[in-house]
């Protein structure tokens, strides 16, 4: 299966008062990219709470920053998901630019599935991986 690509401008307020970008709107960004990525495959986050009785829940994240993303970059954040669990995923993604494709930032991001009232581990259901 092929990268999900979300297509991102840098605005005014997601910078700093040097131009760059702020870094927690990566993360911003990321969390983002993953929800439309779900959205895309046919499930949204607020039906599967209060239809299915599941959230997702973050566990861990680790992210490298590799180059500044600045004030009207046209950007891209791609998600894959290389291995799913019973009750978990664990995101690949990365933050490129538009034109010229220059990796600006990479995450993973291991989600949990839980059940939404109590938050303990739950089988995901079928995304159509």
């Amino acid at each position: 299966m092929s990268a999900f690509i979300w297509p991102v401008r840098v605005y005014w307020e997601d910078t700093d008062a040097s131009g760059v970008v702020y870094h927690a709107n990566y993360l911003r960004w990321f969390e983002r990219a993953r929800t439309e990525w779900l959205r895309a495959r046919g499930h949204d986050q607020e039906t599967l709470r209060t239809c299915r009785g599941i959230a997702f829940t973050v566990a861990s994240l680790e992210i490298r920053y590799l180059r500044p993303a600045r004030l009207d970059d046209a950007l891209e954040v791609t998600v894959e998901v290389p291995a799913p669990r019973r009750a978990s995923l664990t995101f690949v993604q990365r933050l490129c630019r538009s034109v010229g494709g220059d990796l600006l930032a990479e995450a993973r991001v291991r989600v949990g599935c839980v059940d939404a009232a109590g938050f303990r581990p739950r089988a995901l259901p079928d995304l159509g991986l």
